[in-house]
């Protein structure tokens, strides 16, 4: 089974803004950068929504370039699915989600669980989910087995343009083997959706164990 955990990273400022750590260069030629951190309207900001494959230290990063929705993040599971999923495991008959309990893939959000309902009837799969509990998204592994090498390996260098973040976020790379792919998603995702009564009754959904709220499965409608 492919158990996968998911997160959104930080958005990030494109543009030739400072960027925290440090980068060797030549002596006495330090980059040079803007001296303010203000978003440039032109140039937008990146949401990096990761997917971290556990099985296979196999990172996938969905870069959006709009809004961290709950459709932008069950987007990225689908994206990671049909480009990484189903090429590794073509054999998959359900695939195991753990993530945190807040933002846009909470626990209390219906929005999240509607659309994982969608990838599941387009594609077979049974989707188990694990809700950490609230504070506790420190045991999330995305966060200390991507993401912080993500960090790590663009320290010092301005994210100048959605090429330069693409090329640092795919060449991050571990001595224990991690792999990261990248793909850009220049989607529009709307804020403010709510689900309907109809979205909501129409999830074939079972909740698991005494904290049914954060475990549950979700089946395709048949």
């Amino acid at each position: 089974i492919p158990v996968i955990s998911i997160d959104c990273k930080k958005k990030e400022n494109i543009g030739n803004f400072k960027n925290n750590g440090s980068e060797y260069r030549k002596a006495k030629d330090p980059r040079k950068v803007l001296d303010h951190d203000f978003p440039l309207p032109e140039l937008g900001k990146v949401a990096p929504y990761g997917v971290y494959l556990i099985n296979e230290n196999l990172g996938f990063v969905n870069l959006g370039t709009s809004h961290d929705t709950p459709e932008f993040a069950a987007e990225s599971v689908r994206r990671w699915w049909n480009i990484v999923g189903k090429n590794t495991y073509p054999d998959a008959k359900r695939i195991y989600i753990t993530c945190d309990n807040g933002g846009s893939n909470g626990s209390r959000i219906w929005l999240f669980k509607h659309y994982l309902q969608n990838i599941s009837n387009e594609t077979g799969l049974e989707i188990h989910v694990s809700h950490f509990p609230p504070g506790t998204s420190k045991w999330n592994k995305i966060e200390h087995r991507l993401f912080c090498y993500i960090s790590k390996n663009w320290q010092g260098q301005p994210l100048i343009d959605i090429e330069t973040v693409v090329n640092l976020i795919g060449s991050t790379k571990t001595e224990t083997g991690l792999k990261v792919i990248c793909k850009v998603d220049e989607n529009t995702y709307e804020t403010g959706k709510k689900a309907t009564d109809e979205q909501k009754e129409s999830l074939n959904i079972e909740y698991l164990g005494p904290n049914e709220k954060w475990n549950y499965i979700i089946r395709p409608n048949v």
